[in-house]
């Protein structure tokens, strides 16, 4: 079991905080949102953590040492969505966690042994352009798409057996082959190839998480805890 942290993205939303610090390094009550991360997956056991970087790359470079982590550079990180980090490491993939970058885990609700690939997620009120997830029986995920309301959403939370990291795989290298994939990310291949995977929903609660886009996003996850 391992984990991909996808941490390449500039954060323009949150300038000027991000002038001088990545998106995935700026601190929620003095705690960076990566090195908060890299401490959830340790606690379930997870200490094969690769992270992406991009966007002042060198930032990164003390987690090396800290935590053992190994670094892995997008140099077209002002180029592509987040697809094209994910396939950078696509030979990584393996039983793997992905979370991007700037998700603060206000509760660790990562869950170690899991057996079936999934999206964590929980329920946001009155959003706009949110992944929504459907599911039925067993909370099997049946149905991925965008949208606005009430709903669970994704959490930028998932992860990913071995069958279904080798389905990945596959398509990130059709992705590339075909070109064109400046705009995509990387849940655009699940959402647009759904029945060919077997997922679940792992819900969680609405405050165990922040994504953090904004300056008013990280107001409210310094309240979390």
């Amino acid at each position: 079991m391992n984990a991909i942290i996808l941490a390449a993205g500039m954060g323009t939303r949150l300038r000027p905080l991000t002038d001088d610090t990545p998106k995935s390094l700026v601190e929620v009550n003095g705690e960076p949102i990566a090195e908060r991360q890299i401490k959830s997956l340790k606690e379930i056991g997870v200490d094969d953590i690769n992270i992406v970087t991009g966007y002042l790359n060198e930032k990164f470079d003390y987690l090396k040492k800290k935590y053992g982590v190994k670094l892995i550079y997008n140099d077209k990180y002002d180029v592509y969505n987040n697809a094209y980090s994910l396939y950078l490491v696509r030979d990584y993939l393996d039983n793997s966690f992905i979370l991007e970058g700037d998700v603060y885990l206000a509760n660790n609700f990562l869950l170690a042994g899991l057996k079936q690939s999934g999206y964590f997620t929980g329920i946001k009120e009155d959003f706009s352009d949110e992944w929504i997830f459907k599911f039925g029986e067993g909370d099997r995920l049946t149905d991925i798409s965008i949208g606005s309301g009430t709903d669970y959403i994704m959490t930028g939370v998932s992860y990913w057996t071995e069958k279904d990291s080798k389905n990945i795989h596959k398509l990130l290298e059709e992705m590339v082959d075909r070109g064109g994939f400046e705009k995509l990310f990387w849940d655009d291949l699940i959402k647009d190839n759904i029945d060919d995977f077997d997922l679940r929903a792992y819900k969680i609660k609405s405050d165990d998480w922040v994504e953090i886009d904004s300056v008013k996003d990280l107001k409210r996850a310094e309240k979390t805890n």
